[in-house]
């Protein structure tokens, strides 16, 4: 099969290298595209990539290349860049045939509050657009274990076809027409993370964290309701499901920066010791600005956000969110 039937993967981190992985796992042609020229060497050499997904033998149908123009023929990217360098790496790529773009990215553009399909319309104009969201550790994709995810397009035609294509017997796509909702749970769940994280740190139990979990669960609902979203797309994979992932283990990088600061670390120290991105920290700012933009009401959200910024230490942010007034639970 030549390049006009292949997948093309931008971006080969953690999630991008498993992504292209489990395509290329049933001899489907896909080409993953690294930013690090060293990182595209050793894919292609040795058939890994042993700075961001290392122990993963994969598979000899991906190629990998740091040229974006080897993608030019692929009429279907999955793109898998961090949050806040896509519109950079949009505006760069060769789209003039206009391919479906899948954005597989979790977060909100700082300085604009955009969320990636927002991104996408100004830097990929005429381009279909698709989100892929859910509960799925990089890792856990690239070894084959089951893994479900929220596939949302505009249309539910148009998340249909693409599931045709993406859907392995490991990796299951259900279909959504809510790409807001989707994008919200994706993003929104990288902060409560952080949040989860500092209670585990900070050894304040169990109960705390499953208070913590519910009530990040309401806020993040409000939000995407305000945002165009709704309510039952959050309850499913792609904002419940993608939560009680990230709150539960610290192979999370956003649980794991949390852990660290309810640890007594500062912010740079727990931000150095993180192999890769943690897309909490560039999010939590903007949807708090976002939130009272909106005017929805989001505590643990700003609690985390004042805390990453050094307004606030631990302590105060747990203070601050034990003493709001007593309120029913739906209100709001």
């Amino acid at each position: 099969m030549g390049a006009e039937a292949s997948i093309g993967v931008v971006g080969a981190g953690a999630w991008g290298t498993a992504l292209a992985q489990a395509l290329a796992s049933d001899g489907t042609p896909v080409i993953l595209w690294a930013r690090e020229t060293d990182v595209a060497h050793a894919i292609r050499t040795s058939g890994e990539n042993p700075r961001f997904l290392p122990g993963v033998r994969l598979s000899p149908a991906l190629s990998a290349t740091d040229r974006l123009e080897d993608l030019a023929k692929a009429a279907l990217w999955l793109v898998a860049v961090p949050a806040q360098h896509l519109g950079a790496v949009l505006a760069q790529a060769p789209l003039g045939h206009r391919p479906h773009l899948v954005l597989c990215a979790k977060g909100i553009e700082a300085g604009t509050g955009r969320l990636m399909t927002e991104v996408a319309e100004v830097q990929a104009p005429g381009c279909r657009l698709a989100v892929l969201s859910g509960p799925s550790f990089a890792a856990d994709v690239a070894h084959g274990r089951p893994t479900a995810v929220t596939l949302a397009a505009r249309s539910l035609a148009d998340a249909e076809t693409l599931a045709r294509r993406l859907a392995r017997p490991h990796l299951r796509p259900y279909l959504s027409d809510d790409p807001v909702g989707a994008q919200v749970g994706g993003a929104v769940k990288n902060v409560l993370a952080i949040a989860c994280g500092i209670v585990v740190g900070a050894d304040l139990g169990e109960s705390a964290r499953a208070a913590l979990v519910a009530r990040g669960f309401a806020e993040m609902t409000r939000f995407a309701v305000a945002r165009g979203g709704r309510a039952a797309t959050v309850a499913g994979l792609s904002g419940l499901g993608d939560l009680v992932l990230t709150c539960s283990s610290p192979r999370s990088r956003n649980m794991a920066l949390g852990i660290a600061l309810g640890q007594g670390r500062c912010v740079a120290d727990a931000l150095a010791g993180l192999p890769t991105v943690a897309e909490g920290v560039s999010t939590a700012p903007v949807l708090v600005a976002e939130a009272r933009r909106l005017r929805v009401e989001m505590p643990i959200a700003e609690a985390v956000a004042d805390l990453l910024q050094g307004r606030i230490g631990v302590s105060d942010a747990m203070a601050r969110l034990l003493a709001r007034p007593l309120r029913r639970e739906d209100e709001g």
